[in-house]
């Protein structure tokens, strides 16, 4: 029996003062060389690891394992439009397969450009902003085989997964550095009162090198009365 969707665990390191990425929008490296290898350790010990288009974009991450021992996983890049390079490194590499989640508004030429590059298309349902339903493709790569899913960002990625409650475990490296005005980890998520923030049910602090890292599994989200 296929389930509806997978486990989701999302991961990302962050500054102390919360942020993903200076203001120029530099996140290389914020963690350090003992979380790095975490990353790379939590990558095999899924079925997938998922980023937006615009980490591509941004970093040209190859998404695979190279610090850790096992396998690397299914790489998943989210791109509405089909902005992805065809230089970039999840299309170049052939390491693993990579899949490019897109809305039937892409455009035709650009899918036998990305397809021809060596990645799979899986045209997803749009959501009511004409982005990928992140719901809908969880349950896609249900489908799919993929049992368990990495978020590794961007910020957008990690807000959509917590605001839509497709993710059930949360990870974050917290590095100790300050940079002020820069990239937020998480963007709004509809939440005006502190009793309606996420909790979770199971959550733990790890000291790792210089780093901090937490683990926590979510709880059921209770809205209030008084939610907007």
């Amino acid at each position: 029996m296929i389930p509806r969707s997978p486990r989701v665990t999302i991961h990302y390191a962050q500054t102390l003062d919360g942020r993903i990425a200076t203001r120029t929008g530099n996140s290389q490296w914020i963690s350090g060389e003992a979380s790095l290898r975490l990353a790379h350790e939590l990558r095999a010990a899924h079925d997938a690891v998922m980023v937006g288009v615009g980490t591509v974009l941004a970093d040209n991450p190859r998404l695979t394992v190279r610090l850790a021992s096992g396998s690397s996983p299914v790489r998943v890049v989210v791109d509405s439009q089909l902005r992805l390079p065809l230089d970039a490194n999840v299309l170049r590499d052939n390491a693993a397969l990579t899949l490019i989640a897109t809305t039937a508004q892409a455009p035709a030429d650009r899918r036998d450009r990305v397809a021809g590059g060596g990645a799979r298309i899986l045209e997803v349902a749009p959501d009511e902003t004409g982005r990928v339903d992140l719901a809908a493709l969880a349950r896609r790569l249900a489908e799919e085989g993929l049992a368990s899913v990495l978020i590794e960002g961007g910020a957008g990625l990690i807000t959509s997964a917590l605001r839509l409650g497709i993710a059930q475990r949360v990870i974050v490296c917290i590095a100790p550095k300050v940079v002020g005005a820069g990239v937020e980890a998480v963007g709004p998520l509809g939440i005006d009162r502190l009793s309606d923030a996420l909790t979770f049910e199971k959550a733990r602090f790890i000291p790792m090198g210089d780093d901090l890292i937490f683990d926590g599994w979510l709880a059921p989200r209770r809205v209030s009365d008084h939610a907007a």
